[in-house]
């Protein structure tokens, strides 16, 4: 047997073997057995797909099964979506076509297959536009059936997994893109264990020095974590036993990226945060409708043994979150000292809880029981897609940001007077509430009362606020509003409404603009509109003509430059330079070097490979003010709409929005620096206040390591004191050592950095 042949019955080997293991997965779940569709559909695909690779090596119908295998075992879907899953790349990278895939499998497997079909490609193609336009169809796409957007969640996953083949710069778009949209879409539909898996593969591949700290410090502290879990759960065990109960306790230990995002939100080291382990009481009721008196009945007796947190109790039986969560959380005190969270839920919840909307398809009869129409809480959700769809062009990245805000919220239960509950998005205000209810109302409010108390439009509710608004007909939309609303349905229609009102000035700035291209003889196009408003640096034309008409812009003799070329492309890059590079003498003379002007992206160029920033190029690339980045900073670069190179930190939340939104534009970069410039970094101090706190601080800075202060503030409050250093430093490197110092001052409290 050659060597040709031994490859291909490997890959026969291979291939079966994973079809066994999902055929087995399938016949050991509750739903109808139709093993013969499922054969032929996986016939099928591996016929066309024959002879292709990924770019792992492995055989291309080795992705469908494994996306078919998560969507079975981890998603808990039945034979049709098993068939979409395994037919889902077909459509797309071969000859057939979906009347095909139809005319063989029948139209509800043809709809999924043809739903994810036109969301592929990673959501996003070349333009903004079309972006946004690819982002609607997937939602108007689950619409018609849930189940594309979990099998494109469950095609994400394996993406995910199997992400180490592809480059740098495609992995940061593939992970920004997921932890932007895939991981909050994930949660929405109540799928936790994969939300989470999607959230700590993303921050594997943004941060892969954090992710291998925070995975150490996890494994070495194990042994006192499984300790801590036995000491307190044992009496929780008897006190069970007692009551009869047949339950499992299962430790729950905080992911990497939950923990890391805690450390950056909180500014506290691994060490200083104490949820990292959590208990969960699972147990199965005598009787369905007996399982929220369960609960509440295990919760009495867990508090007769350890003393509860008052404000930590969180019922979620009564009032389900809007993905369809369930369970009763209370914080105990554990005779170590230590809070510690328990979750008390049924078996049943339990399932909702790791796999979310699927596993309601458990509980009907049999599988493919179609998809009905009585999820309620999903069937809203479609209707504020439909609502934020109804928004007439919003830019693309507006639209991301709109989607983000109202879908991927948690939810806090608002009152109306006559008591009827409504569900919104958390940090809502008054004013979302008025417009949640009626856009007239929204527009003529003039305050609210909650909970029978006057308050702004700008009071953010609470849950259980009970909430009546106050109007007036002579009241109208002030742009201000814009700045405390945060729903969708609210932002879009004061847009809607300020829009309406800003054409007149957009029309007269407009006939402005047209009168001086015609005084200076240059050609009239809606190009040089576009050039103009990058160049005075507003979002699009519509806000420069309005600026124009404002008079906050004036045109003149830079303007004619700019429109003929004739100013250096480096141009505003001074501005850029001075925050990030410092006000020392060695940013002065760079800055006085106009030679070296902004590195310019050609055809060429290889997006694959990293570019690498020194001391000497550093002049080449746009440092954004949107996040600081100073060497040591995990980095990525941007192709902006110049074809220059934008420097981001790879959790700057701009650059969140880029990777989502312009992933093809996205690079791999690195620091090559020599510790020959200077940074300006910003930590801020607080601590209580004691003679000579001043003295050990400067000493540590100026002294100790050596670094100049370029401004300290502190203000001191009845003995507490806070405040800000500036100092400039070669690296990230040095701000840490800084800052670990810092920690060892007697009186400081809370030592981060904010720039």
């Amino acid at each position: 047997m050659d060597e040709e042949q031994m490859r291909e019955a490997a890959d026969e080997k291979l291939i079966n073997d994973a079809f066994q293991r999902l055929l087995d997965n399938y016949l050991a779940s509750r739903h109808r057995k139709k093993v013969d569709i499922i054969t032929k559909a996986f016939n099928f695909a591996r016929q066309a797909h024959k002879g292709v690779r990924r770019l792992s090596g492995e055989p291309y119908i080795m992705h469908p099964i494994a996306v078919a295998q998560i969507a079975c075992e981890e998603v808990g879907l039945g034979s049709t979506s098993i068939c979409a899953a395994l037919l889902h790349d077909v459509v797309e990278d071969t000859d057939y076509t979906t009347e095909d895939i139809e005319n063989m499998f029948g139209p509800k497997i043809a709809q999924i297959v043809d739903g994810l079909t036109k969301i592929s490609g990673g959501i996003f193609g070349e333009q903004a536009s079309a972006q946004a336009e690819n982002f609607k169809k997937l939602l108007l796409t689950m619409s018609d059936d849930i189940r594309v957007i979990l099998i494109k969640i469950c095609d994400r996953l394996h993406n995910m997994r199997t992400l180490e083949s592809q480059p740098a710069n495609k992995q940061y778009k593939i992970a920004g893109e997921t932890l932007y949209i895939y991981a909050p879409l994930a949660n929405r539909l109540g799928l936790y264990k994969v939300k989470s898996e999607l959230e700590n593969l993303s921050f594997r591949y943004e941060h892969p020095e954090e992710y291998a700290s925070i995975k150490s410090k996890l494994a070495s502290t194990e042994a006192s974590r499984h300790e801590l879990f036995d000491q307190f759960t044992n009496p929780i065990e008897e006190a069970l036993k007692e009551m009869g109960i047949k339950y499992q306790i299962k430790e729950r230990v905080k992911t990497p990226y939950s923990i890391w995002s805690k450390m950056q939100n909180k500014h506290v080291t691994f060490d200083e945060i104490y949820d990292i382990l959590a208990v969960r009481i699972i147990f199965t009721p005598d009787k369905r409708e007996e399982e929220i008196n369960e609960c509440f009945n295990i919760y009495v007796a867990i508090s007769k043994i350890y003393k509860s947190h008052p404000d930590r109790l969180r019922d979620w039986l009564s009032h389900p979150k809007a993905n369809g969560y369930q369970a009763l959380h209370v914080t105990l005190m554990s005779k170590q000292g230590r809070w510690i969270e328990v979750q008390i839920r049924s078996d049943r919840m339990d399932e909702i809880a790791e796999q979310g909307f699927a596993a309601h398809w458990k509980y009907k009869e049999g599988e493919d029981a179609e998809y009905s129409e009585d999820e309620n809480e999903l069937n809203e959700w479609l209707r504020t897609i439909k609502e934020i769809l109804d928004d007439p062009q919003p830019d693309a990245m507006d639209f991301l940001d709109a989607i983000k805000l109202n879908l991927f919220a948690s939810e806090i239960f608002v009152f109306t007077p006559k008591g009827e509950i409504k569900t919104m998005p958390t940090g809502c205000t008054a004013l979302d509430f008025a417009f949640s209810i009626h856009t007239f109302l929204g527009s003529h409010c003039i305050g609210a009362k909650v909970n029978h108390k006057l308050v702004p439009l700008s009071h953010k509710l609470q849950s259980g606020d009970q909430v009546e608004i106050l109007t007036s007909k002579s009241q109208h939309i002030q742009p201000s509003w814009i700045n405390f609303v945060s729903t969708a349905k609210a932002k879009a229609k004061i847009q809607a409404i300020l829009r309406r009102n800003n054409r007149e000035q957009q029309k007269q700035g407009e006939e402005m603009f047209h009168q001086f291209l015609q005084k200076n003889g240059i050609e009239d196009s809606l190009n040089a509109a576009d050039q103009l408003a990058e160049f005075h640096e507003v979002r699009n034309r519509e806000y420069f003509f309005q600026a124009l008409a404002e008079k906050t812009i004036l045109l003149g003799e830079k303007d004619v430059d700019e429109l003929q070329g004739k100013n250096k492309s480096n141009k505003g890059g001074w501005r850029k330079l001075v925050p990030f590079l410092g006000r020392g003498k060695d940013s002065k003379r760079r800055l006085e070097d106009k030679s070296q002007e902004f590195f310019v992206v050609t055809k060429d160029f290889n997006r694959k490979k990293p570019i690498y920033i020194s001391d000497e190029n550093i002049n080449q690339y746009k440092f954004k003010h949107c996040c600081h980045p100073i060497p040591g900073d995990d980095i990525l670069g941007f192709i902006d709409g110049k074809r220059q190179i934008e420097i981001h930190k790879r959790d700057c939340p701009i650059a969140a929005k880029l990777k989502a939104s312009f992933g093809n534009r996205i690079l791999d970069a690195k620091w090559d620096m020599q510790k020959k410039l200077h940074f300006d970094a910003v930590i801020r101090l607080e601590g209580i206040d004691r003679v000579g706190m001043l003295l050990d601080i400067s000493k540590i800075i100026s002294s100790q390591m050596n670094v100049n202060i370029h401004k300290l503030t502190i203000a001191s409050n009845d003995g507490v004191f806070d405040g800000t250093v500036e100092m400039r430093v070669f690296d990230r490197e040095n701000v840490q050592e800084i800052m670990d110092k810092l920690k060892t001052v007697d009186g400081l409290q809370e030592v981060m950095q904010i720039m």
